[in-house]
């Protein structure tokens, strides 16, 4: 890790709460988002859902939008959540290269991407998704999923590119976090 890496704020991955981490590295704050302020959006979204299934008694533990023990959130949290904080999310058209993404407009329009990637677990033996996050900082971009041990830099924007391209090609979803536009 180099001297700038070290000052990359970056949470590793505990349970499934891997959405909580890529919300907080996506923001460089720790602080930015909790478990709790997670689950109440997810609660929030369930009550206002008009096609919100009835209860059942494993509704204690899998709700609609996250799991109670592990979190697993959706995407529908990551979007009302992101949308407190002034962002909104476009979703990259796959039809599209990688490189249709503009990696160099100012951070004024492009906050970060947000990826949610297949994952295999547990030997191969279960099938999940993974939330991370990639943000410039200081002009480079970075690698911030929480299953890395630490922050890893990309050399320049070919390489994200391949790599988003890459992510695509394996069934990823890629997001671009964009800052609310100043009127």
């Amino acid at each position: 890790m180099t001297s700038q890496d070290s000052q990359v704020y970056h949470e590793t991955q505990r349970l499934q709460f891997c959405l909580l981490h890529c919300l907080n590295n996506l923001f460089q704050d720790g602080d930015a988002f909790t478990q709790a302020g997670l689950n109440a959006i997810s609660e929030k979204l369930t009550l206002e859902d008009p096609e919100r299934a009835g209860w059942t008694p494993l509704s204690i533990v899998f709700k609609p939008h996250h799991n109670v023990l592990t979190g697993n959130y959706d995407v529908n949290v990551l979007i009302a959540a992101l949308g407190e904080r002034g962002k909104s999310v476009v979703w990259h058209d796959h039809r599209n290269g990688a490189s249709s993404i503009d990696l160099n407009s100012p951070d004024a329009t492009l906050m970060g991407i947000v990826l949610n990637v297949p994952v295999k677990r547990i030997f191969g033996f279960w099938k999940s998704r993974h939330w991370v996050a990639l943000r410039r900082i200081d002009e480079i971009w970075y690698n911030l999923d929480s299953d890395l041990a630490s922050p890893e830099p990309f050399k320049d924007a070919d390489e994200l590119w391949g790599y988003l391209d890459s992510v695509i090609a394996h069934g990823g979803e890629v997001l671009l976090v964009m800052n609310e536009k100043k009127s």
